[in-house]
């Protein structure tokens, strides 16, 4: 319970208002009076309590009256009912429009008090459950087929031990949640989780986001600053992009990883830390080490338990429940009725490359969504939406040079989506985002016969 609690107390009787208000101020709480339930509304709707106390029985509204006006303007906190002539089917009313309890006056100053702990500790707890439900929504790994699966048990694995493990993924694969998950599958999961993108700091500035700084150290140090390793005591340090970190600065990570010691810049001493480092990087680290961009003493202290994610093109037998994750996901977080994808819909989604991943597909569930008629995206609403170049696997592109490849893309591109049209070329201009005279100019200049490949379609 926290040290004070605001509460309201509404009653018409000012011994009663003096008595339980002096009651909870002693217990060091802060209480608020008033003696009629038509102010008690406009005090409930414009100022924060923590708790309501309303008598039932009072000239002009009832406080079962004002029960119900203050569940109607959406205030959720606890409301507790008092009566000195109380009876059963009041109580059931007032349970019934949403009182926490319905107290029988007189009422003894340690029930008041007990009652006030109770529902804050109840108030509190499903605060703590409802942040969890979104954390673990938010680190949800859904997955359904054989790739993931093969992760999945490399996870349950080693997540409980203090291996480091190195995550390799292409870009929206979900490496960041699967580090999410590696620390809440640990015995550190009680501590902090910390993530760094080393991509994303600039060289200058990255030794100071991980190790700290002392106020005065450099120009611009105006405060005593904690870097990512303190920030992670007892916890788990992610270390997202790992590839991109600067020379200078791996060799000073692996001081820490040996040493278990950090040392802020412009500090007289270094600082002990016990944080399980986890790095994660879209780049071949091997070759990098080959190349002499990443330090082989370095890549042998993070690489020791390797982690591989499939891309999406590889795991599409997951993609109709993360549609469906994915879209439930979209509904809450914008109060929309359940939008749903067609069985068609969904096929037409797995036959895309996702060059993009995970995160690719997410956005695009939003905007498909978005763009729907109705509470069903069908299969139309996706070839309308999704670029069709996305539905060519990049490993047909071919051989040779810039110039050849992309001609053989574009190609392979517009013919596909000729197709998809039924060789109605509107249709198809308009889902390549040219004019109907360009499609047929660029087809030209491609080499693609448009009648002989609709007879041919068509035989």
């Amino acid at each position: 319970m926290p040290a004070k609690a605001s509460l309201l107390i509404v009653d018409d009787e000012a011994g009663t208002l003096a008595s339980l208000s002096r009651a909870f101020r002693l217990a060091g709480h802060d209480a608020t009076v008033c003696d009629n339930a038509t102010k008690a509304v406009e005090l409930a709707k414009s100022n924060h309590f923590d708790m309501i106390f309303s008598d039932v029985v009072m000239p002009g509204k009832d406080g079962l009256t004002f029960l119900e006006e203050v569940r109607s303007l959406g205030v959720t906190i606890p409301v507790v009912m008092m009566s000195g002539q109380a009876h059963i089917e009041m109580a059931v009313r007032a349970t019934k429009l949403g009182a926490l309890d319905f107290l029988e006056k007189p009422i003894s100053t340690e029930k008041l008090l007990l009652t006030v702990e109770n529902a804050l500790r109840l108030q509190r707890l499903e605060s703590e459950n409802r942040q969890l439900r979104q954390r673990l929504g938010r680190h949800e790994i859904i997955w359904a087929g054989d790739a993931m699966k093969k992760v999945m048990a490399q996870v349950d694995r080693v997540a409980p031990t203090e291996t480091r493990v190195c995550i390799l993924g292409e870009t929206g694969t979900g490496k960041e949640l699967i580090a999410h998950t590696l620390h809440e599958k640990s015995p550190r999961a009680s501590g902090p989780f910390v993530a760094l993108n080393c991509a994303a700091v600039p060289s200058e500035l990255i030794e100071s986001e991980l190790f700290g700084h002392e106020k005065g150290s450099f120009t611009g140090a105006a405060a005593r600053h904690i870097g990512k390793f303190e920030q992670a005591e007892r916890g788990t340090l992610f270390l997202d992009e790992i590839g991109d970190m600067p020379l200078p600065m791996q060799t000073k990570l692996l001081r820490v990883l040996e040493e278990g010691e950090v040392e802020r810049i412009g500090a007289a001493k270094p600082i002990q830390v016990d944080v399980r480092v986890i790095v994660a990087t879209h780049r071949n680290l091997e070759a990098l080490v080959r190349d002499s961009k990443f330090r082989q003493d370095l890549f042998h202290r993070v690489y020791v338990f390797p982690l591989s994610l499939p891309p999406l093109r590889e795991r599409r037998e997951d993609l109709p429940s993360l549609v469906q994750h994915f879209a439930a996901q979209v509904c809450a977080q914008n109060n929309w009725k359940p939008v749903t994808f067609t069985a068609e819909a969904i096929e037409a989604l797995q036959q895309y490359s996702w060059p993009g991943n995970i995160r690719e597909l997410r956005n695009a569930i939003e905007r498909l969504m978005l763009l729907a008629t109705s509470n069903e995206v069908d299969a139309q609403t996706v070839r309308s939406v999704m670029a069709p170049s996305a539905a060519v696997s990049s490993g047909n592109m071919g051989n040779g040079t810039l110039a050849s490849r992309v001609e053989s893309f574009e190609r392979e591109v517009i013919l596909s989506e000729l197709k998809r049209a039924g060789f109605h070329m509107t249709n198809a201009a308009k889902a390549l985002g040219l004019e109907r005279s360009h499609l047929y100019k660029k087809a030209e200049q491609l080499g693609i016969d448009i009648r002989k490949q609709r007879r041919e379609e068509e035989s």
